[in-house]
């Protein structure tokens, strides 16, 4: 079991909203999978996760002019 870098307590699997700022708008990617800090709530996600949050950002970063709010598992 991972332990919170910050509280020190143990996460659990969950999922957690990822969120962003690009300047011009703000992202907002809900139901992504994590290990979440059963104290503090702070979410950790895998390598295969965070490569994926990216490349969905990426592909709304020229088409958004405010807000987008995507669901993870109908974009990954």
């Amino acid at each position: 079991m991972k332990t919170c870098t910050f509280c020190k307590a143990p996460t659990e699997p969950s999922v957690s909203t990822f969120t962003v700022d690009l300047g011009n708008c703000v992202v907002v990617i809900r139901n992504v999978p994590s290990d979440v800090c059963t104290q503090c709530g702070e979410p950790y996600y895998s390598t295969e996760v965070m490569q994926k949050l990216y490349e969905i950002v990426d592909s709304l970063r020229s088409t958004m002019t405010e807000v987008a709010i995507v669901n993870y598992p109908n974009a990954a």
